[in-house]
């Protein structure tokens, strides 16, 4: 049997309670306002780019323009109409999203979508296609998929989602009006966190989040962890090396965000290094850890080598 082709026809993020549009998207608001005047005044584009960095709001974004879209009500974003409740419990069937079948977005998945683009709507008069993680789109995907971009019907509006903008053909990128996110600025990203119950946000968090409110949330279950490194860092030099081991020790259990975890420490490294060209090395070692850690050197030693050398540049080396 061949492998079954992935389209995913509502896995997305349901969106409750919502009473103003787009109000629970942090930044952008010269994008949220652009859009409002768009839906206002019916003027939405049959084709839209949401290009920025992770996490910053682009699928939510993209998921309320769908629904006001497809509002039955005059004044869009009802929640009561027969299309905004459908939409909520994920069954409407004038809306379809699609993300990457693996690695890829492969060119049967648009296809299979094209298939049911010449369909016309079930509940509203609109439809929408939200395809996420489009700058993973094969360039046979992309080709396929631009005969639609340029004849698409009248009541279709489709929304492609990416973080690297130069992925995509320019074809693509001409039948597109290209929506750029900004990164959200900190003292927002600071308030927002705050609003959360989150305190104690330092500088050097914020440097890892850069401008990701999406990355920022995530701070909830691992600020503890962040505060820990940080400290353990600033204070190494008065450690030996067994208490830099168990003050490190989280290091040696995530092993599936050490990535993360060694960004953050280059960062609180590189804060430090502007009254000790130590730490400036120190920078280097970590480097070094990341791609020994890519070619799937042993882990615990890779993190024991990278405490000791640390440790040893800034302890004993003058």
């Amino acid at each position: 049997m061949g492998k079954s082709k992935k389209m995913i026809f509502c896995s997305v993020p349901k969106i409750w309670e919502v009473v103003v549009m787009f109000e629970k998207i942090i930044g952008n608001d010269i994008i949220k306002e652009q859009l409002k005047k768009s839906i206002n005044n019916n003027q939405i584009s049959h084709s839209y780019l949401f290009v920025g960095i992770e996490g910053i709001g682009k699928k939510m974004l993209a998921t309320e323009l769908a629904k006001a879209i497809l509002c039955l009500n005059d004044n869009k974003y009802c929640n009561n109409c027969k299309s905004c409740v459908e939409f909520d419990g994920n069954n409407n069937p004038d809306f379809l999203y699609i993300e990457p079948d693996g690695n890829s977005l492969k060119i049967e998945q648009i296809r299979e979508m094209q298939k049911k683009v010449q369909e016309k709507p079930i509940i509203s008069n609109k439809k929408v296609y939200i395809i996420d993680n489009a700058d993973k789109m094969t360039v046979e995907a992309q080709n396929s998929l631009l005969k639609t971009l340029e004849e698409p019907p009248e009541f279709v509006t489709i929304i492609l989602i990416g973080s690297n903008e130069n992925a995509f053909l320019t074809t693509i990128k001409s039948r597109c009006m290209i929506i750029r996110f900004n990164s959200v600025d900190n003292n927002i990203m600071t308030e927002y966190l705050q609003s959360q119950g989150i305190e104690n946000v330092t500088e050097n968090m914020l440097e890892l989040f850069q401008g990701s409110i999406g990355k920022a949330i995530e701070l909830k279950d691992k600020q503890e962890e962040y505060l820990k490194i940080e400290k353990m860092i600033e204070n190494i030099s008065n450690y030996d090396l067994i208490d830099v081991t168990k003050n490190a020790e989280i290091l040696y259990q995530t092993k599936e965000e050490i990535m993360e975890m060694l960004d953050y420490i280059n960062i609180v490294l590189l804060r430090l290094s502007r009254n000790n060209t130590k730490y400036t090395n120190c920078i280097k070692i970590v480097e070094n850890t990341k791609k020994r850690l890519k070619q799937n050197a042993n882990y615990d030693m890779c993190i024991d080598n990278l405490l000791f050398n640390m440790w040893e540049e800034i302890v004993w080396k003058i």
